[in-house]
């Protein structure tokens, strides 16, 4: 993952609320197993049918409860993919927001009235380390859990957090024996 702490640029705008991961990436894409090359079907119903456009902007402002439905990642990878660093939204569901993190996707909560400032401006400038969100209308607050904001700040996903306790991991595996408890060989 690479880190985040700025992300800046022009604003594309899905102004629909309880969008669902289906949408997001429809269920016959979901064949690959690698994180990539999901981009080129983001809302591919939607696009192909001509009822919105997009433009691969570092941020996307979206109504709420953005990312509802099934918890498939591919979601998430397909955001990314596309070219999106940033989804601005009133509110994401669990399970959605969740996995953004761990691939370095920064999902921010505004308010209603915020998120459409920030849509209108059409250009703003996200800071994760601050929590604000800047752009023609002013400065905005969203918050970010200090673990959440530790793993897009130093571009850590969950093998990477892993990989951290490399030394404590060592020395466990080193220690052998009564450190690693009953071993049992039945099941």
């Amino acid at each position: 993952m690479r880190p985040l702490d700025v992300i800046e640029g022009k604003v594309s705008v899905l102004d629909r609320a309880d969008v669902d991961t289906d949408q997001i990436i429809p269920k016959q894409f979901l064949k690959r197993v690698e994180r990539t090359g999901f981009g080129e079907f983001l809302f591919y119903d939607w696009i192909r049918d001509g009822e919105i456009e997009l433009e691969p902007n570092p941020i996307l402002v979206t109504g709420s409860n953005f990312g509802c439905g099934s918890s498939r990642e591919h979601a998430p990878w397909a955001l990314e993919d596309f070219g999106f660093q940033a989804i601005v939204a009133p509110s994401f569901a669990d399970i959605f927001y969740s996995n953004c993190t761990k691939v370095g996707l920064l999902p921010a909560i505004l308010d209603e009235a915020h998120c459409r400032a920030v849509a209108e401006a059409g250009e703003a400038r996200i800071d994760i380390d601050d929590e604000t969100v800047t752009c023609a209308a002013g400065v905005f607050q969203f918050a970010v859990e200090p673990d959440v904001k530790h793993r897009l700040l130093n571009g850590l996903d969950d093998i990477g957090i892993t990989l951290g306790n490399a030394g404590a991991i060592d020395s466990f595996e080193r220690a052998g024996g009564e450190d690693r408890g009953p071993v049992t060989t039945a099941l």
